[in-house]
């Protein structure tokens, strides 16, 4: 999803891209040689920071609960993360094109700070994609928390802290970073970035991001 398709209504944006599976199989590794810098990725003028510990390289998935096409790649990139290499650390970071992206970016790091990502994130994507919830207010993800049996003052209190609020602000700076210009998007070793537009499907993009994991091996910190 391109970050001009976020000026339009939700309801008018295009069912998400058919994905399939992520690995990088034998049979796919010729392919490895064609991807190309400007093509299939973006080589980063000057490194973005990491947190990956030393010996790891981490891939960032850029990410925005209401993406029809983000709810469509999470089972994938699952899927992807569970048969990772042990040197390969992934996060997740919610991006922010429009002030109100901001309630859903705080949402994610009030569960992330609560140890409640494991067991939260998906039933969020489906409360706006299937239950058509918005959840796009502060009052709006309090109140959907306080049913998952957060407590609501607890939620809040996080939700407004100084952690989280410093969180968002560094999110919001890596996207700026890494040029993202739509969602999901994947960015490997603080060095590259790739997307569904880049490498022409999620599903080729993460066959890009186990090509530039093996490039960036040894890079890094």
């Amino acid at each position: 999803m391109q970050r001009r398709e976020f000026s339009l209504s939700a309801a008018s944006v295009a069912a998400a891209a058919a994905l399939g599976a992520g690995a990088l199989p034998t049979a796919v590794q010729a392919q490895a040689r064609a991807f190309k810098d400007g093509t299939d990725y973006l080589k980063l003028d000057k490194p973005a920071p990491t947190e990956a510990p030393a010996g790891q390289v981490e891939v960032v998935e850029f990410f925005w609960y209401s993406c029809p096409h983000c709810n469509a790649f999470e089972p994938q990139l699952e899927a992807w993360i569970s048969k990772a290499p042990k040197d390969v650390s992934v996060r997740r970071v919610p991006v922010s094109f429009r002030p109100d992206f901001e309630p859903q970016q705080r949402l994610y790091y009030v569960l992330e700070g609560m140890g409640k990502v494991a067991e939260l994130h998906k039933k969020v994507f489906y409360a706006i994609h299937v239950e058509k919830q918005a959840l796009n207010t502060a009052d709006l993800v309090a109140a959907w928390a306080d049913k998952q049996g957060i407590n609501k003052a607890k939620f809040v209190e996080m939700y407004n802290s100084f952690s989280v609020s410093t969180k968002v602000r560094k999110a919001t700076q890596l996207q700026d970073i890494y040029a993202v210009d739509g969602v999901p998007a994947l960015g490997i070793g603080g060095r590259y970035y790739t997307s569904g537009s880049l490498a022409q499907t999620m599903e080729r993009a993460l066959q890009v991001t186990d090509y530039l994991i093996g490039q960036s091996r040894g890079k890094a910190k």
